[in-house]
């Protein structure tokens, strides 16, 4: 066996050198073709670095020139600027020096103009000086021959002075008020006249009772019911007082709240034609009229803005315009007064040139703050400006509103409509119905404003208040004076009493002779 193997162990040894023979002789070609390669390589990359540092040097020369030229640039164009600037400097010394030359000539020519006017002072004191000794020789010589001090002379002088100026203001003031109320009455009594003309409503007087017609006398036992159940209930629930007495065929309901005088009424016709009286169904018909009257409120509102064509108006102040269907102001109804406002407010605008609808707006809604007086605080003036401003109405609307009683000055032409249109309402016979008592009262006040003036020996209020005749007393109160007295007398009035419409003050000064033939 081992004859069989060594013949076969011999060639792989030969072929086992023969490998490693080859392959050292190719690892010496490799190192000797690495290390050519590698001397090649280092001379490239010496060639490389010499031509860089060629180029570095090419570049830096070119940066040295350029940096020369600009450096050179640069300093020409400093010299140029040096050169203009130091021009300019020369020229503004010059003008400076110039300048300065000028104002040393106007010192010293004001110099020369303080000393004259020194001068001129000096001699004007001097002067002055004279003139005040002479005055004084000829006061002296004046007070000599007149026999009155100086004092006393200028007392004297004041007060004819004072007399021929009294005169001179009342003879103006008489043609002044002469010819503006020849103007302004031509021109308002035509306005006025006019607006009435095309406005000519008709008031009548509302009362606080409401009459209920009933078919036969007996219905007024079943209205007072068993007990007097069924009157109670309904005075209950309306705040209503029902009258039952010998009318006959009639039951009066009285109540100062026309609202609730209503509802009253129109449950009480409402049971009448039913038939079915008792507190059940009482309490259901005083509902259904309640719900009638808040649907005529809204109607009355509604129909209030087309009869005087306002529109824009907020929905809650049109149902604050029908319950003043149901307000009452010194008998005259409030809705009809405010929409004869707005009519004749808007016919005066038109007369003059105004803004119309504007005007009528503001007449229409000037006492929309009685809708709720008896709910709220305060004057109905400051209600309405309050319930105005709070539905965003227009600014001249809301100072209309507020001047409209002279609470505060009217400053637009449609405050003043609104004014004048208000007391035309206001004034209009049988527009209000007025208390005996209130009526005698403001009489009394008209002539004790009068009697309190100096020189006034009595007073007479007549034709209603509309005129105060005031007899003068011609010892104390001259001709001159007698103007200014009735335009203090007017301007007291006005001050401390209110009044419609105007009050003509008529003052007499009589002056009489009287002597006896013996």
């Amino acid at each position: 066996m081992l004859a069989h193997v060594i013949p076969v162990l011999i060639p792989v040894g030969l072929a086992f050198v023969v490998g490693a023979i080859a392959f050292f002789l190719g690892v010496q070609y490799r190192k000797k073709v690495a290390e050519a390669e590698l001397g090649s390589a280092e001379e490239e990359a010496k060639r490389i670095v010499s031509d860089a540092i060629k180029n570095a040097e090419s570049k830096k020369k070119e940066a040295l020139v350029e940096a020369k030229d600009e450096i050179h640039k640069m300093r020409t164009d400093a010299e140029r600027e040096l050169k203009e600037r130091r021009s300019e400097v020369q020229r503004m010394e010059r003008r400076a020096q110039q300048k300065e030359e000028s104002l040393d000539k106007k010192s010293d020519k004001i110099e020369r103009k303080e000393e004259d006017l020194q001068n001129k002072i000096a001699d004007a004191e001097r002067r002055l000086e004279e003139a005040e000794t002479v005055k004084r020789h000829q006061f002296e010589m004046l007070e000599k021959i007149s026999g009155y001090s100086a004092d006393q002379a200028k007392e004297h002088l004041l007060g004819n002075l004072e007399k021929e100026l009294l005169h001179d203001k009342a003879v103006r003031i008489a043609a002044i008020n002469a010819r503006t109320q020849e103007e302004s009455d031509v021109n308002a009594r035509d306005i006025i006249s006019q607006a009435i003309q095309r406005c000519a409503s008709e008031h009548v007087a509302e009362v606080t009772v409401s009459v209920v017609p009933l078919p036969t006398d007996e219905m007024k036992g079943r209205i007072i019911g068993r007990e007097g159940r069924n009157i109670r209930t309904l005075e209950t629930l309306t705040g209503v007082d029902l009258i039952i007495d010998d009318t006959p065929e009639a039951i009066t309901l009285s109540s100062h709240d026309p609202v609730k005088r209503e509802v009253a009424r129109i449950a009480l016709e409402k049971l009448i034609q039913d038939g079915r009286i008792h507190p059940s169904r009482i309490e259901e018909m005083v509902e259904k009229a309640k719900k009638e009257v808040e649907a005529k409120i809204k109607q009355d509102g509604e129909r209030a803005v087309i009869e005087t064509g306002v529109h824009g108006i907020h929905s809650e102040l049109v149902r604050l315009l029908g319950r003043m269907r149901y307000r009452t102001s010194y008998g005259q109804n409030v809705l009809d007064h405010s929409i004869e406002v707005a009519n004749l407010a808007g016919v005066m605008a038109a007369e003059i040139g105004a803004d119309v609808i504007l005007a009528k707006r503001a007449g229409l809604l000037h006492d929309i703050g009685k809708a709720l007086t008896h709910k709220m605080e305060g004057s109905h003036v400051q209600i309405g400006v309050d319930i105005a401003k709070k539905h965003k109405e227009n600014s001249d609307v809301i100072h209309a509103i507020e001047a409209h009683h002279g609470d505060i000055e009217a400053k637009t032409v449609v405050a003043c409509l609104v004014q004048a249109a208000d007391a035309i309402s206001a004034a209009r016979p049988g527009a209000r119905r007025e208390n005996i008592e209130n009526y005698i009262k403001r009489l009394e006040k008209l002539e004790e404003i009068t009697n309190s003036f100096e020189g006034v020996e009595k007073s007479f209020a007549i034709q209603a208040g509309r005129e105060i005749r005031v007899l003068i007393r011609p010892d104390v109160i001259s001709d001159d004076q007698l103007v200014i007295t009735a335009r203090d007398i007017c301007k007291k009035i006005e001050a401390d009493l209110e009044y419609p419409g105007q009050i003509k003050v008529h003052c007499i000064r009589e002056n009489r002779a009287i002597e006896y033939a013996k």
